[in-house]
């Protein structure tokens, strides 16, 4: 099979969070991003989740992805759901998920 390179620009600091966190789960930059792009590409959608066992989650930074959250669902005209709203919809997504 023939090689092709794919060049990806990222912040620096980025870079080496994702190095050291390739190394913890016993691979390289390369072969993560390939692992990545072959089930893209099978599955047709982002189909899986790597996580370290060791998480950073920090009150500022819980309280940043909840205020970009806050300010995407008014953006999207969601703001004033209730729960029971809420509810429906994720029950609805399982739905369509496990049909």
């Amino acid at each position: 099979m023939a090689q092709a390179t794919f060049s990806v620009r990222m912040d620096e600091v980025l870079k080496k969070q994702f190095d050291e966190l390739c190394r913890e789960f016993g691979m390289n930059a390369s072969t993560a991003i390939n692992v990545f792009a072959r089930a893209v590409v099978r599955q047709r959608k982002i189909p899986f989740e790597i996580s370290s066992p060791e998480s950073d989650v920090t009150r500022e930074g819980a309280m940043q992805a909840f205020t970009a959250l806050r300010a995407q669902a008014k953006n999207n005209g969601v703001a004033d759901m209730s729960l029971d709203d809420i509810n429906n919809e994720i029950n609805l997504t399982r739905m369509e998920i496990e049909a």
